[in-house]
């Protein structure tokens, strides 16, 4: 399991069964978990699921990630906070915006 704290200082838990689902769907991220972590600390914007307004979605922009993309960090905020999935992505989804970096 990896612990590790988002911009807002909540804990993110990652627990290893839900590590392996995630790379099983989308195995291009497996090689990016110190990127996920950047994500969740310092994001370039979080917003709203449209779909469930406990879910809140990291996004960062990494230009060194597949010619440059954005990964995006889905977390359920409950207790405690988990990430759902994560994967690599070139578009924003829509939805309110909690924060945006200036």
């Amino acid at each position: 399991m990896i612990k590790t704290t988002d911009y807002f200082g909540n804990e993110i838990i990652l627990s290893q069964q839900r590590w392996v689902h995630i790379i099983q769907e989308h195995p291009e991220i497996a090689g990016y978990l110190d990127e996920i972590k950047f994500t969740l600390k310092g994001p370039d914007l979080v917003k709203r699921s449209k779909r469930d307004e406990d879910v809140h979605l990291y996004y960062r922009f990494f230009k060194e990630v597949l010619r440059g993309k954005y990964i995006l960090v889905v977390v359920k905020i409950s207790v405690p906070n988990f990430i759902i999935t994560c994967y690599i992505t070139h578009r924003i989804k829509e939805g309110e915006i909690i924060w945006k970096k200036k």
